[in-house]
């Protein structure tokens, strides 16, 4: 019988340990930020990660402010619409929410990235709600700067409610020179920077990042029982390419193909899990690293309708994903055996990347400890200045 006792206190124990610990995301605390939506108009910055859980059910943010009789006047879509359906660099059209008819204005049609002072008008408060995945190439953060700027220059308020990062756990890459600048990159930050994005916003507030150096009204709703140390799993794919957790891990490693001729599997049920070219023919020296051999054909982007040969990234597990970080390793892997020299980049890698070194010392046969050993210093730099704006326990 005390023994049964002890089991059942220790289950119960496991049980509330467990409920005591699921991260709480910035949307969820309605207590926080409904007395300063009250009287206002609110427009959001959504797609499809923007959700809550209740129970076994999830509910959209704007629903979830709609439910709570919030003035919803607008929404803002970035890369991929609201829905998340849209492919990267596809062009999303301004349209309607069907399920509410609140318009969206999106910041990806092609044309302009900075709302009209007709459509700030339709607005007192701005509030940002999307899951990032903690990269500077992954452009969710920049649909957030830009918005924040257009407050700043309106004189409206932006909230953020914040959300875990999944790539929270480490900082590393180069740090962006900002001649290199782009769409795909736009502060002065790492490749992986290791932040929330109401940590992000915070610096960029702090640090007068916004143009003409302004600073926003800004709040943020924080997380609760969340560390960067904290394992979480997205509830939902953040974009169509990254369709699990493991495909988010390895982001940061394989992106840098993308200014390659090399293709990471577009268009098969491996994006992103995978890389090879037609002419890729190499041994596996380290299939314990590298994967398996495969042969694939994608259906979008580089090397379209071609067949190529590569490495299957697939079997490698989360946590050993996790540990390989931003790494140049599969880099090199493919560099080294498809022997193009310089011809390997395009103009492009300078933007994702962020510096020029780089392509310059894999052209000169550097290993990547050297390679790795140029951005050590900038990046305990800016672990340095990015503390103040911390939310969570590192």
């Amino acid at each position: 019988m005390k023994k049964i006792i002890a089991i059942i206190v220790f289950l119960s124990t496991a049980w509330l340990t467990l409920y005591a610990e699921r991260v709480v995301v910035g949307a969820e605390q309605t207590k926080q930020y409904l007395p300063l939506l009250k009287g206002k108009r609110v427009a959001l910055m959504s797609n499809h990660t923007g959700i809550v859980i209740q129970g076994k059910d999830t509910i959209h943010t704007l629903d979830l402010l709609l439910n709570h009789g919030v003035n919803v006047t607008a929404i803002f879509s970035p890369e991929h619409g609201f829905r998340g359906t849209a492919r990267e660099g596809e062009h999303v059209a301004s349209s309607v929410d069907e399920k509410t008819g609140i318009p969206i204005l999106s910041l990806y049609d092609g044309k302009s990235h900075r709302p009209s002072k007709e459509s700030m008008a339709t607005f007192d408060i701005l509030i940002t709600d999307i899951q990032d995945v903690g990269l500077r190439f992954y452009t969710y953060y920049i649909t957030m700067f830009r918005l924040m700027d257009a407050c700043a220059h309106e004189g409206k308020q932006f909230i953020v409610f914040d959300r875990p990062n999944p790539n929270g756990y480490y900082v590393d890459g180069p740090i962006l020179d900002m001649k290199h600048k782009s769409g795909v990159g736009a502060l002065p930050i790492p490749v992986v920077h290791g932040m929330t994005l109401g940590e992000l916003a915070l610096m960029i507030n702090g640090e007068y990042w916004l143009y003409d150096s302004l600073q926003v009204d800004l709040t943020v709703i924080p997380c609760k029982h969340y560390t960067h140390q904290t394992l979480y799993r997205l509830p939902v794919a953040p974009s169509p390419n990254l369709r699990n957790m493991l495909s988010i891990y390895l982001y940061p490693a394989v992106c840098l193909f993308e200014a390659t001729p090399v293709s990471l599997g577009r268009g098969t049920d491996k994006p992103f899990l995978c890389y090879g070219h037609p002419n890729f023919n190499a041994p596996r020296t380290e299939p314990s690293v590298y994967g398996p051999a495969i042969t694939f054909t994608p259906n979008q982007s580089t090397q379209k309708g071609r067949i190529c040969d590569g490495v299957d990234l697939s079997g490698i597990t989360e946590e050993e994903a996790r540990q390989v970080g931003f790494s140049l390793r599969y880099l090199l892997d493919a560099y080294e055996h498809l022997h193009m020299d310089n011809y390997f980049f395009r103009p492009f890698f300078e933007y994702l990347v962020g510096v020029d070194y780089i392509r310059k010392m894999i052209n000169q046969g550097k290993s990547e400890e050297e390679i790795r050993a140029c951005w050590q210093e900038d990046v305990a730099n800016f672990k340095h200045q990015r503390r103040p704006y911390l939310l969570y326990e590192e």
